[in-house]
């Protein structure tokens, strides 16, 4: 899905079966690859996206590591369909357990389908790892998720044994976001746009009175790319203050801007991580980005000592108002939503 958002796709399709131990395939409509590229990209250590030494100082693609074909068509067996606009046929190429077995010319659309079926085929006793149906879906809907909600402008399809969990159509961000997570986020959604001269954090935290018992539905992303960071994740606790009670975890959905060569993206091999050069300036800019938000939807609360509050790095301050407990702590007003059991026909989520 990395690589089809890179290609510039403006549709990409994924289709598992079998919480993809029997197929997952990932189609979109993007640039394509030419034969030459295609053969090259089922190859360690190769990619197209890094040219230069200067490249890996500003990363801005997603799937730049260029390992993952070659790891997966080791351990299955993988078809590869690609076309560019400048080609009447597409490269077709199967490859299992690393051998090419097969490279010819095909008809298809102009754009890359890549299949991955029998997962750990040649390789049983990795296979019997692999946790249960539900599990494993999971993680596949997860992934998918996240680059969902980074993408509004894009179509997704998620289609899992044939039933259709996501028909993705190209809409704004909080039209993604609602349309993922449900219509009780259509009036939960606060929005939020602040930058400075480094950085620049926008998209959406939920109202004070839209809080969870866990940690779910909380979405980072550093120049598009989902990350996680339990700092910055207080970072906008704290912009809360005690609008929220301990224990209770609002849901946010936050894109921070900065200069690529300010950050590495390349420090765990999920790309999960991400080491800041300066990662307390991320920390202050998303408090503040959460608190002038806040304060802009006369949800604030009163400090006791003083009714203004520095937030650092300039001179702006807030006035607060203290909801009453009421207003806030009724079952009424706060949303829990419980994850389903998977099954063939039923969709994750409610």
């Amino acid at each position: 899905m990395e690589n089809s958002i890179d290609s510039g796709a403006s549709k990409i399709t994924v289709i598992i079966k079998d919480a993809g131990k029997s197929l997952v395939q990932v189609i979109d409509n993007g640039t394509g690859m030419p034969e030459e590229d295609a053969a090259l990209c089922f190859l360690r250590h190769s990619t197209s996206k890094v040219e230069t030494y200067e490249d890996l100082e500003s990363i801005m693609t997603l799937g730049f590591r260029g390992e993952a074909l070659a790891s997966i068509a080791s351990v299955a067996q993988v078809e590869l369909r690609t076309r560019t606009m400048n080609d009447e046929l597409a490269t077709f190429i199967k490859i299992e357990g690393s051998e090419e077995v097969e490279r010819s010319k095909v008809a298809a659309d102009i754009g890359t389908s890549v299949s991955v079926r029998n997962l750990f085929f040649n390789t049983p006793g990795r296979r019997n790892f692999l946790k249960s149906n539900q599990t494993e879906f999971r993680h596949i809907y997860d992934t998918f998720v996240k680059l969902s909600v980074a993408n509004p402008d894009k179509e997704f399809e998620l289609i899992n044994n044939d039933d259709k969990i996501f028909d993705l159509k190209s809409s704004s961000a909080k039209e993604r976001i609602i349309s993922i997570f449900g219509k009780d986020f259509s009036d939960a959604l606060i929005d939020v746009d602040h930058k400075n001269e480094k950085v620049r954090v926008f998209g959406f935290i939920s109202k004070p009175n839209f809080t969870k018992k866990t940690r779910q539905d909380q979405f980072l992303y550093l120049n598009n790319r989902y990350f996680t960071n339990k700092n910055l994740n207080f970072a906008v606790y704290s912009g809360y203050d005690d609008l929220i009670e301990k224990g209770d975890y609002p849901s946010f959905f936050l894109f921070i801007e900065i200069d690529p060569k300010k950050v590495d993206v390349n420090v765990h091999p999920s790309k999960m991580e991400v080491k800041f050069e300066d990662e307390s300036l991320a920390f202050g800019t998303i408090r503040k980005s959460v608190k002038e938000s806040l304060g802009k939807a006369d949800l604030v609360f009163n400090v006791g000592f003083s009714n203004t509050l520095s937030l650092g790095g300039d001179s702006e301050s807030f006035t607060f108002t203290q909801p009453s407990r009421e207003s806030r702590d009724t079952p009424a007003t706060r949303h829990e939503r419980h994850w389903q059991d998977v099954s063939p026909k039923g969709r994750i989520g409610s």
